[in-house]
């Protein structure tokens, strides 16, 4: 494709936080920076976001000028150079930066949602039901969130859960869809909307233009999905940049 449709663009643009350090990728602290500053220099840099590092190996990085970093975290951290523009924890409150908070929605005060999306063994992949009341109230609560693993591939499918030979497989969800489904949620779409999308298998369902994109009949505007990843579904991280960029290649899409 020699240029993406802006509504896929707005869809797309710092989308994909690059947690390397994590399984299944687990790579070293090395490779890890050596990859961000690579991606940063990379045709795709504008679909890349922040660089997601606990906050015991923060000392031991030196952070380059325009890198964007999110920490995890246990507590307050207190003092963070400024690249470092938020947290995250399974504390239910707001810390002090922007923080994504891994417990349930109700016990989450002044701070953003953080969702996992999948693991490393099957059971570990949230059915779609369970996403899809996930999305439909934050959005009615309007509470930001971040979604975190598992969502390695644009469309759902069957994948291998890891990297390793013999791996265990999976129906994996795609991040087209909970990101299309996000969007339609905050929107007000309703659940059998959001839920269909995040079981939705067949890319070809989805187009995009540049005024906007479709799925199946229903239309969000170019404006609406730039607003829906603005204020409510923010990233995702994943261990690989590479995967999905090579994805939605293959897809046509970039």
């Amino acid at each position: 494709m020699s240029q993406v449709p802006e509504s896929l663009r707005a869809l797309l643009t710092n989308l994909i936080d690059y947690a390397g350090l994590y399984p299944p990728a687990a790579l070293s602290l090395p490779d890890v920076l050596s990859n961000y500053e690579s991606y940063l220099a990379s045709p795709e840099h504008w679909i890349l976001n922040r660089l997601v590092l606990p906050s015991a190996q923060l000392d031991s990085v030196t952070l380059g000028e325009n890198w964007r970093v999110t920490l995890l975290v246990e507590a307050e951290p207190g003092r963070l150079p400024p690249q470092v523009e938020s947290l995250e924890t399974k504390l239910p409150r707001k810390l002090s930066l922007p923080t994504y908070c891994e417990a349930p929605l109700d016990r989450i005060t002044g701070a953003f949602a953080k969702i996992r999306t999948g693991g490393l063994t099957p059971d570990a992949v949230p059915m779609p039901g369970e996403i899809s009341e996930f999305l439909c109230e934050a959005a009615s609560q309007r509470m930001p969130f971040k979604a975190t693993a598992g969502l390695h591939h644009p469309i759902r499918g069957g994948h291998p859960l890891t990297y390793a030979a013999g791996s265990p497989q999976a129906v994996m969800h795609g991040f087209i869809n909970v990101f299309i489904a996000a969007a339609f949620a905050w929107q007000a779409a309703g659940r059998a909307a959001v839920i269909g999308l995040l079981h939705e298998c067949d890319p070809e369902s989805f187009e995009f233009f540049d005024d906007a994109l479709t799925w199946r009949g229903r239309r969000l505007t170019t404006p609406q999905i730039a607003a829906a990843r603005r204020d409510f579904a923010h990233s995702f991280g994943s261990c690989s940049f590479e995967e999905p960029i090579g994805d939605l290649k293959t897809l046509g899409w970039l």
